[in-house]
């Protein structure tokens, strides 16, 4: 295989993967931090990603779109989780699977009534074209852009949780629930605000991913599967888990369909690889899972209580 599309493949496998961190970051803290498993999550995802494509029609500015998107999800969340999923939280895990799966039913109909099946989303045009990296290697600006603020924000979540007197409550909330509240921590509004997080990260992945995927009614339900990979092999309920877990998911799944396609080809008519390419390579992620697991059975990096 060229070095060079070596290099773009593993660019995008980041880009990928960083997406996947956004998602699987609040994720991980939901389930690590409240003990709640939420089917919906990839809901806020695209609620997230509506929102955007919605005020970007209205206003014309793509930076705009984004801060709406992640302040209008946020506090979708919010109250969200202070009304309906607050009640979930002393029920066992099959309770909260299916009440967060009706969730996703109510979410996907509730948003095709208001924004329809669809809506276009495009990267702004000062991104539309390719950035030289070096020559022989043009990489879309737009991608380049998704992987500068994925970056930026796994630093940003890192410095909060562990840097700051929130992380700290966060911590000690997952840590020891009684203690913290005996200790005079606010647990129902420490949860609140994490969700709110969750969902607003949610919402900067939708909103990115946009222009790159579809945004239509049930988007979420696919990288959902995805997200819970990457915590169970990064380990629920660690950030750093989480990064790790989203960049090795994203970097085998890429890698897998360009890999297996090329192997393919050399056995199988064109059409035919083309088809069975990407289905291997979606198998490979879970054989990947399986194998960390056999190793590692709490993730690579699990929480420390």
């Amino acid at each position: 295989m060229p070095s060079v599309l070596v290099l773009e493949q593993a660019l995008n496998g980041l880009q990928f993967g960083l997406m996947l961190f956004l998602l699987a970051a609040g994720l991980t803290l939901v389930f690590g931090v409240m003990d709640m498993i939420n089917l919906a999550h990839g809901s806020l995802y695209m609620v997230g990603a509506f929102l955007g494509a919605w005020i970007v029609s209205l206003s014309g500015s793509f930076a705009l779109g984004i801060v709406g998107a992640v302040l209008g999800t946020a506090l979708f969340g919010m109250a969200l989780e202070s009304t309906l999923l607050r009640s979930l939280y002393a029920r066992d895990h099959l309770s909260q699977v299916l009440a967060t799966f009706a969730l996703i039913l109510i979410l996907n109909d509730g948003t095709r009534m208001v924004f329809g099946n669809d809506l276009p989303l495009s990267a702004p045009e000062a991104l539309a074209g390719p950035v030289e990296l070096m020559p022989g290697l043009s990489y879309p600006a737009y991608r380049l852009v998704i992987i500068g603020a994925g970056l930026a924000l796994a630093a940003l979540l890192y410095l909060l949780v562990a840097k700051t007197r929130m992380g700290a409550l966060v911590r000690a909330g997952a840590s020891n629930r009684e203690m913290a509240t005996a200790m005079g921590v606010d647990i129902k509004r420490l949860f609140t605000i994490v969700f709110g997080i969750g969902a607003g990260l949610c919402a900067v992945a939708g909103v990115l991913m946009g222009p790159l995927l579809a945004v239509q009614v049930g988007m979420g339900e696919n990288i959902l599967i995805l997200a819970f990979v990457v915590i169970v092999i990064g380990g629920i309920g660690s950030i750093r888990g989480a990064l790790v877990g989203a960049l090795l998911v994203g970097v085998v799944d890429t890698f897998g369909r360009t890999v297996m396609q090329s192997l393919f080809r050399e056995f199988l008519p064109p059409q035919m690889a083309i088809a069975a390419g990407p289905a291997v390579a979606s198998v490979a992620i879970y054989v990947f899972m399986a194998a960390v697991l056999a190793i590692k059975p709490q993730g690579l990096f699990p929480a420390r209580g």
